[in-house]
């Protein structure tokens, strides 16, 4: 089976809180008009050929899982080497995201891609990139200070998918109520 980068499978935040996220983001992502908010949970995926023949699978594993709510109260970050930072927020509990995530994977165990880490899968919704571990110190500093927790309930899980040429962005493909 085939992965490629222009597709995803992902949990997206309501809208309705999306500004406390972009903002940060339009200040430090250079992904900001490529990705909407989001938690990754296959990337790379399966091309939208192939999405068909997916649906059936993934909508009997999300009709098993019950909604939940999340948190997102902290700014933490992955380390990239020579000074260079990912910042993301932390989506609490990790562990039924995680569960989630481990559901989906039997499915397409080849898109393990970002259970490849050291440290394994960690959920996380990116917010933009830092050079300069001061300059992550402060930044993050700051930002922390002024973040009001969010808290949303995850309801569904997407297909993603965006066009090849590089400046493409994510569209939604398709939708995976849980219930």
């Amino acid at each position: 089976m085939t992965k490629v980068n222009s597709s995803a499978v992902v949990i997206i935040p309501p809208k309705e809180i999306w500004d406390p996220i972009q903002e940060i983001r339009r200040a430090y992502d250079r992904h900001v008009l490529r990705w909407m908010p989001h938690i990754t949970l296959l990337y790379p995926f399966r091309p939208e050929s192939e999405y068909y023949t997916l649906e059936i699978l993934f909508s009997k594993i999300c009709k098993k899982i019950k909604p939940f709510e999340v948190t997102l109260s902290n700014l933490k970050y992955f380390n990239h080497g020579k000074q260079k930072y990912t910042l993301w927020l932390t989506p609490e509990p990790e562990s039924l995201i995680i569960e989630i995530q481990y559901k989906l994977l039997a499915i397409v165990p080849d898109c393990n891609n970002v259970n490849l880490h050291k440290n394994g899968f960690t959920p996380h919704l990116s917010v933009g990139q830092i050079e300069g571990k001061k300059r992550l110190i402060e930044v993050i500093g700051t930002l922390q200070r002024d973040w009001s927790q969010l808290k949303f309930t995850i309801d569904s899980i997407y297909f993603i998918a965006r066009e090849k040429q590089k400046l493409s962005k994510f569209e939604v493909k398709k939708t995976f109520v849980l219930s």
